[in-house]
């Protein structure tokens, strides 16, 4: 959904406003709602944060956040979920999680809703991969595919269920399938 204002706000006026349910987004001076995650998007959201974090979080590697707000270069985002490499997670003074993260994600995931833009989608993975993002993946579960975005290189499309899907080097000990993904869709 697209809000429409008389006059456009900034960046710092639409951070001051409260959060909306679905989430709002700051792209390119506009505020666009994101829409309202159903069962498909809830559970691949829901599993993939729980996969990552059992592999990354022991360690101290990285950590997966679901729904997190994102403020960078001039946009507010909020991936469906956004894995930091540990040393670049915002701290507080006491060392706990800070609550504004004003830097990208190391990987942004991002699951298609139905009416979901895919284009839009596509646009914030893409300027993530501008601000030092390692990898990010658009899960399509109406297609059953995952495409996979990296740095200076052209998108993969992986559909068979064998195939395993790429992810960052800090994140390598996770060994995950098409099939395995799109399989908690059964679950």
């Amino acid at each position: 959904m697209l809000r429409a204002l008389s006059k456009p706000l900034t960046l710092e006026e639409f951070l001051k406003l409260p959060e909306t349910k679905p989430a709002s987004e700051y792209i390119d001076g506009q505020v666009i709602q994101k829409p309202m995650p159903q069962g498909e998007h809830s559970t691949i959201q829901g599993e993939l944060i729980i996969a990552i974090n059992a592999i990354v979080k022991p360690q101290k590697v990285a950590r997966a956040f679901p729904e997190l707000r994102c403020t960078f270069d001039g946009r507010s985002i909020v991936p469906d979920v956004a894995v930091f490499t540990w040393e670049k997670i915002p701290r507080k003074e006491n060392g706990g999680v800070a609550n504004l993260f004003q830097v990208a994600p190391d990987w942004t995931i991002e699951t298609l809703s139905p009416d979901q833009s895919q284009t839009k989608v596509i646009k914030n993975i893409l300027h993530c991969l501008e601000y030092q993002t390692q990898m990010g993946w658009l899960i399509d579960p109406q297609e059953q595919s995952v495409f996979v975005y990296l740095r200076n290189q052209q998108p993969v499309v992986l559909e068979k269920a064998e195939a395993l899907l790429p992810v960052p080097e800090f994140a390598s000990e996770l060994q995950l399938t098409v099939g395995q993904l799109f399989g908690w869709l059964l679950e």
